[in-house]
């Protein structure tokens, strides 16, 4: 398959272990034709909504030759098997795993949504993005450091801990 851009995927966790959380899922990744290429440090981030945990975030660029749905099946699956079951809406979770963008593909379908419909709001996802694709986002046109600027304030700072791949 052949897209134009980047494939970039998000890593949150704000139960257990969470850096060996998102270690293991950037593992499970390599097993399952997607190919982690360049991850972000990890930062950590206030909870939305408040009254759980601080989360771990990271984003990763990766290699794969599976198109979007197949992509985001093998997510859930890596979701699964780190002990994510469904849940609260934003609520607590060992690991989310969400597509940011597959190339510059826009596409609207049950259960997803490309790029992520919710990316311009989230500074903990543009921060460790604009470290992994610090150039122009594609359908975006602007950087994330650029989107970030306009992003809502959120209580962050990035962690020490190393995802080492």
């Amino acid at each position: 398959m052949t897209h134009a851009g980047p494939v970039l995927v998000a890593l949150g966790s704000n139960l257990g272990d969470r850096a060996a959380n998102l270690r293991e899922g950037l593992r499970l990744m390599r097993g399952a034709h997607i190919t982690p290429v360049r991850v972000s440090s990890a930062w950590e981030s206030a909870p939305v909504p408040e009254g759980q945990p601080w989360y771990l975030n990271a984003v990763a660029s990766v290699e794969t030759d599976l198109s979007p749905p197949e992509l985001l099946a093998i997510l859930k699956q890596i979701e699964h098997v780190l002990g994510r079951r469904p849940g609260k809406r934003w609520g607590p979770r060992p690991i989310d795993l969400d597509i940011l963008f597959h190339g510059d593909r826009q596409e609207s379908a049950p259960g997803l949504v490309l790029p992520h419909p919710r990316i311009a709001e989230r500074p903990f996802v543009l921060a460790p993005l604009s470290e992994v694709w610090p150039g122009p986002l594609p359908v975006f046109g602007r950087s994330a450091l650029d989107l970030l600027a306009g992003a809502p304030p959120l209580a962050m700072v990035r962690s020490g801990v190393s995802l080492n791949i």
